[in-house]
Formats: structure tokens, sequence, C-alpha cells
């Protein structure tokens, strides 16, 4: 993502070549030949799109990003239990936050804030407040799109499933009982751990029978939840419905979790973009910006790590964000934030954080690994001399503003283990413009319409954030 110094951007050429070409029609005029008809003039911009759209296509499949496949429909009755225990509050210690409360339809699955207010909060999105001893969770809330295609979840990656198996905080305690269950990979595993934080969904203290487990005993927690679930008549029956042949009393934890996954699977699995149209040879699919800025995303930095079919490449990266919050125990006073350091221990690995899978990123603001951008204009402009960007970051798009006065002024840290595909990375305004209107180009129209997802009612009896 960057251009050599003294060469001209796209833009800039492209009003050169428009004025060399104008001044040429004049000069024809001077000895009596007449400039091109309107009807000239179109196919010579029709052309000009159909050779710029086969150059983006054949960067495309050089650069491995080719279209999403969504996967197999996912049977009903496992979306059905999968969809009322995401959204069910009985899921939680004190129950009174579910799944879906940070995770919430009308935010794009997010909750439209920096930093998530976990157990004990009330309200949604940015009128949450903190009450009865809430917590604000560390990292901002990620989407819940396309989860199927990623092999790693969380923003430190803690959660991954690949050919040697599950890799998860439980260690051996996430026995061969529980990963048979999973049909939907590491989205299916996923779910098992908010359950266990005091801060997210358990509990503080010891302030309900979840939170008082210890908090090593991670299948203790598990049978807790499973046990509330068990004492409901309705989700008895709708566990069985959703595996057939097996009892209720045989199940796990891993049963509902599984069914989470699926109901994610079905109902938030989107890859009808204008970008998969034109991949698949509708050269109308895109604008001409978004076209313009798919030629700069494929040819600069960005299709480095944005890759596949996904935009990710799962992989994690130090892009020099800056650090406010109550971190995760790192740092002289506790308050940092080392990301996936906390999981291999590799100083490499220091404020390192997943890549962010790009489709629907339109909608998922604010954006970064703690919300630091409010606008996906200010992430992508963020890349340009991201070294001067962290050093003088604008904290005032933080919200909600209580979290403003925390921030590290730890740069020369942060910058130490930087990205080196960061090192001479240089953004003109008009390709920041072209990058962000190729990013909409990667928005599935049904994506912007999913509160439908939010049920009226929950076997538990309890109310629904909707």
């Amino acid at each position: 993502m960057h251009t050599k110094p003294g060469s001209r951007p796209l833009i800039t050429r492209v009003i050169l070549g428009a004025t060399i070409a104008a001044m040429t029609v004049a000069c024809s005029d001077s000895v009596g030949t007449a400039p091109p008809s309107a009807a000239a003039s179109a196919d010579i911009a029709v052309n000009s799109n159909r050779t710029l759209a086969a150059e983006v296509r054949a960067l495309a499949a050089a650069r491995g990003i080719v279209p999403l496949v969504r996967p197999a429909r996912v049977r009903p009755e496992l979306v059905r239990l999968g969809r009322m225990l995401a959204f069910d509050k009985v899921m939680s210690g004190n129950r009174d936050i579910s799944c879906m409360s940070c995770h919430q339809p009308q935010f794009a699955t997010g909750d439209a804030r920096s930093l998530p207010i976990g157990a004990g909060g009330v309200g949604l999105g940015t009128d949450r407040v903190q009450r009865h001893g809430a917590a604000i969770i560390p990292r901002n809330s990620p989407s819940a799109f396309n989860l199927f295609a990623l092999d790693g979840l969380f923003w430190d990656g803690r959660v991954s499933h690949d050919a040697t198996g599950y890799h998860t905080p439980a260690g051996a305690q996430l026995t061969a009982a529980y990963t048979q269950v999973f049909e939907f990979g590491a989205a299916s595993a996923q779910g098992m751990f908010p359950l266990t934080s005091h801060e997210e969904m358990r509990g503080p203290g010891r302030s309900n029978e979840l939170a008082r487990i210890d908090d090593a005993d991670f299948q203790g927690i598990w049978r807790g939840v499973m046990n509330r679930l068990g004492d409901i008549r309705e989700y008895r029956e709708m566990f069985e419905k959703a595996y057939p042949g097996k009892r209720f009393n045989k199940m796990n934890l891993a049963y509902a979790t599984n069914a989470i996954a699926g109901f994610f699977t079905e109902n938030l699995s989107f890859n009808n973009t204008p970008w998969d149209r034109f991949l698949a040879g509708d050269d109308r699919a895109l604008s001409k910006d978004q076209l313009d800025g798919a030629k700069q995303f494929l040819t600069l930095k960005c299709s480095v790590c944005h890759n596949g079919a996904s935009f990710s490449d799962q992989r994690f990266h130090n892009v020099a964000l800056a650090q406010f919050g109550p971190g995760e125990g790192n740092g002289p006073g506790g308050h940092d934030d080392y990301g996936r350091m906390n999981v291999t221990g590799l100083a490499a690995d220091k404020y390192s954080f997943r890549t962010t899978p790009l489709r629907n990123v339109e909608l998922t603001g604010p954006y970064g690994h703690a919300g630091q951008f409010a606008t996906l204009r200010g992430f992508i402009a963020h890349y340009s001399r991201s070294d001067d960007a962290l050093r003088n970051y604008d904290v005032s798009q933080v919200n909600p503003a209580s979290l403003r006065p925390t921030l590290i002024h730890d740069a020369a840290d942060i910058l130490a283990t930087r990205d080196t595909l960061l090192d001479g990375v240089v953004l003109t305004d008009a390709l920041i413009n072209q990058l962000t209107a190729y990013m909409t180009a990667l928005t599935d129209p049904a994506a912007r319409h999913i509160n439908r997802l939010a049920p009226f009612r929950v076997p538990s009896g309890l109310p629904v954030d909707r």
C-alpha cells in the first residue's frame, strides 16, 4: 500500500491523460478533423473498463482472492436451537447478558462501541452502561459474519482448529467427548469460552453458582450451564430434536455451542457481494471508483494480508494501533494488551492481532482490536505513515469518552515490533478514497437486514435484547 516518492497517483495520471487527449482533439479541429462522436467516446469508455476489469480479475487470481463458497444448509432444528441459545440470558451467570448482547443484529453483529461492557451492564450499544459490578471488556466485539471461513477466532486466535485438532484455553479439558460434536470447526468451540469469563458472561466474584466454580475448572462451568438448560423442558425437547437419537442427559455443552455455530453459519454467511458478482463475470457489478480501488488494493500491500475468500490471511500482525482501556494485564500497570503474545509467549507476537476479514467490513465499525477508529476511511488512512499516525492518534474518536483518559503513551514499545510490511507505506487522499470505495463492494446487501434474527421470546422466559 504505497507509492514511490515522485510518482504520480492514478487519479493524477488519469487527469493528465485526459488533458493531453483534449489538446490532441483541439489540434485536430484546427486542421478540419472532427472530434469523436458521443457513440465513439462511449465505446472507448466501455473498452477501457473491460480492460481494467480483466486486469483486476487477473490480479485477484494471482493474490488468491477467490469467491466465497457458502456452506451447506444447516438442519432447521439445529438452527432454531442455536438461535434461542444465542439470545437467551440463562447462559450467563447472573442471567443478565446473552451471547448476542455484544453482537447485536442492529449493529451488524457488533455493539457500536470501542470496547464492550460485559456481565452486569444495562442497555445496548452506545447506550449500555456499567451496573452491578460490570466490567469493560479489553477488546472490541468482533463481527460474527462468515465464521465458517475462519480457522482461528478471537482477536488473539486463542481458539483455533487445524489438521492437528482444536487449540483453546481449556487445553486437555476440551476432550474428544466435546470435539466430536463440533460440526463447524473453530466456530463450534468459540462459544464455550465467553461463558467461562467472569467479566464477559459468568458474572463478577462469587455472585452466582457458576461464578463460584474454580476458574480453572472449565468442565465444571460447562456442566453448570448445561444443568441450567436441562431444568427447562422446552430446551430438553429442542436439543433432542436437533440431535436425533441422542438423549439430553447424555449431552455436554458442546451440543449447545455447536448449535449456536450452526445458527451463525446458516444466518450470517453472506457471499452475494458486488465483488463476488464481478468475479463471476459481471463487469457492471462494480462502480468505476470501486474498480479503481480494487486495482489499488491488489497492486499495493493490502492484499498481502487481506487475501483468500475471507480477505484475511488468518495470521497476526502488529499494525501500530494505540492501546487504551483496562488491558489484558500486560505492561507496568497491567493495562496494556500484548495480543497474540499472551497466547504464544513469543516476543515477536507482541501487539499482534488477527487480520480482520473484510467482508461486510463497511458495516462493522468501530475498527481495530480496541475499536480505535470510528470510520473505515480513518482506519485505512492509519496505514499511511502508521508510525506518525500512532504518535498522533486522535483519541477523541474513542466511544465512550470515559475510555479516552486511559490511552497509554507507549508508541515506542509498539513500534519496536511493528510489522515490516508497513515500512514506507504512504497513501495519498485519492488512494485512501479509492480503497474505501472498494471496501463497500465487499458488502452483501442482505447483511444490512438482519434485525429479524432476534426472537420475540426464548425458552427461559428471560427478556430478549432487541
